[in-house]
This record gives structure tokens, sequence and C-alpha cells, in this order.
């Protein structure tokens, strides 16, 4: 009995190191290495702001400055001289104050070379719109004075020197571009000349047809 029970217990024992054998081995765990990338830069540090100082200041911007009123001469070398101005249709009312500046300017002007460009100066205003809708003016200047200056800017701020700046703002801000001066001389035929059969009529004179060949 003693000798079955040794060979079963031993028969066992074969049995329990043949499985424990055949059955697999985990494979240790294995750590993940840790990955290579490039540091990222911390922020720069801010200095610390007073308390109850604004975070940011906006620049100062400087005040826009008014341009010195331009004092061009603007002469003419004919006996008649014409200037067209383009006017925007939106400050048609900015420009004939102006021109009702200028006019009572001339008008009361003490400069006896003033009074005598003002007996000649005309402004005109064309029904037709110009370019682009504008409003085309006209000084037309017959006769001119020889070698006096038509600018506005010199006699607006002869008659007004404490208003010039504020004149002078309506005047560029109307204007749709710059003026163009023309000097006119007046147009003298060259003599006719006498009338002969075949040639041109004399002036005011109707030529006959000839009458017609029997």
């Amino acid at each position: 009995m003693r000798t079955v029970l040794t060979v079963l217990a031993a028969a066992c024992l074969t049995s329990l190191a043949h499985a424990h054998a055949q059955a697999p081995v985990p494979a240790p765990a294995q750590t993940p290495a840790p990955q290579q990338g490039v540091p990222v830069p911390a922020p720069p540090e801010q200095p610390a702001l007073p308390a109850g100082a604004p975070a940011a200041e906006a620049p100062l911007v400087p005040a826009p400055t008014v341009p010195p009123v331009p004092l061009g001469a603007r002469m003419f070398t004919a006996p008649i001289g014409v200037v067209f101005t383009a006017v925007r249709p939106d400050r048609v009312v900015d420009f004939e104050m102006v021109i009702g500046y200028l006019e009572a300017a001339l008008e009361e002007s003490a400069d006896p070379g003033v009074r005598a460009q003002a007996s000649g100066w005309r402004v005109l205003k064309a029904t037709e719109p110009g370019p682009n809708g504008t409003v085309l003016y006209m000084f037309f200047i017959d006769p001119t004075v020889a070698g006096a200056d038509y600018g506005l800017g010199r006699i607006l701020s002869d008659a007004y020197p404490d208003q010039i700046q504020d004149i002078w703002k309506l005047y560029t801000g109307a204007l749709a571009g710059g003026g163009s001066l023309l000097n006119l001389t007046p147009v003298q035929p060259p003599p006719l000349l006498p009338a002969t059969p075949g040639s041109l009529a004399a002036p005011g004179v109707t030529p006959r047809p000839a009458p017609p060949a029997p």
C-alpha cells in the first residue's frame, strides 16, 4: 500500500513539474523611453507695473499742422487771362464763399494795384458739368494788369490776416485739381485780298450763282 502511494505521489510531482516547464513565462514590462524634444523657452518676464498704472499707453500723435498759405505768383503775359478751376460738387458752397471773400477784398482794397485788377476781373460758372461731375469756374480777366500777381493767397491774406487759415482751408478743400491758366491774345486777321472772278468774295457779299447755259 505504501509503495502505491509513493508511486502516485511521484507521478503527480512529475506532471506538475512538466506543466510548469511548458507554461509561458511573462515578459518583463518595458518602460517607454523618454521622448527627446526641443525644450520650449519660457516667456520673458514682464516688469512689474506699479499699482494703479495702466497696462499700456498709446503713443502720442502730434496734432496736425496747417501748411502755410502758398503765395506763388500768378501772372499773365497777354492782355487777356483765363483761369479754369474744377470744384468738387459737394464743396460748391465753400468755394463760392471764398469767392465772396475775394470780391470783397478786391472792392475794399486801398491798394491801387489791387483796385486795377478788380476792374477787369470776373468770376463765371459753367452750366455744363465738368470732368467726373465737377463744377467748372472761370476767372476771366480783361484787361490784365502787366506784372500784377493774381494769386488768391496774396490778396486774401492781405485783406484777412486773422482769417486766412480758415478761408484757405475752404478753398483748398473745395478744389478737385489744379487750375489751368491761359494767356489770350485777340485775333487780328490778315488783310483780305481784293475780290476777283473765281476768288473768295469780299466780306459781307454773297456770291450769285452763274446763270444757266442756254
